[in-house]
């Protein structure tokens, strides 16, 4: 082989290939979603508060903290691990046990005496209410 004509040298389509295979490299790396935070929240507003829902299959209501400072609700808590005999090796293990934490800002300063949480089913469920001062107040105009 001389080293001129289409198989010489340099092959213009096999380098855009292997552009192409190292840009899809490059980018699945910067394209993996990173694991969602646990335990997986919900927030919405009501007309006095809000309602926090959270899930928490397999997790001890009386391993759970639930707090209130200034416009934050935190919620601490634990979940216990699966018990693994001796000897036992793991096949898949995607279920996350330990300590967990999460911080709720609200939009609105909470009553801390109005915090009620209840566990049902794995899902945890706080409703908090606004604090008087800052309930909406409607105003009724005069004619």
């Amino acid at each position: 082989m001389n080293g001129f004509g289409w198989q010489g040298l340099w092959n213009p389509w096999r380098a855009l290939q292997d552009m192409e295979r190292q840009m899809d490299r490059l980018v699945s790396q910067f394209g993996r979603t990173r694991a969602a935070a646990f335990p997986p929240v919900n927030v919405y507003n009501e007309a006095d508060g809000a309602v926090v829902t959270m899930e928490l299959p397999g997790v001890d209501p009386a391993d759970l903290d639930v707090s209130v400072s200034g416009h934050a609700l935190a919620i601490r808590g634990q979940r216990k691990g699966d018990p693994a005999g001796e000897g036992d090796t793991w096949h898949r293990r995607e279920r996350t046990f330990g300590s967990f934490a999460r911080s709720i800002e609200l939009p609105f300063e909470p009553d801390p005496d109005g915090v009620e949480a209840t566990c049902r089913d794995g899902v945890l469920e706080i409703r908090v209410r606004r604090h008087e001062a800052e309930q909406p107040r409607r105003i009724t105009v005069k004619g």
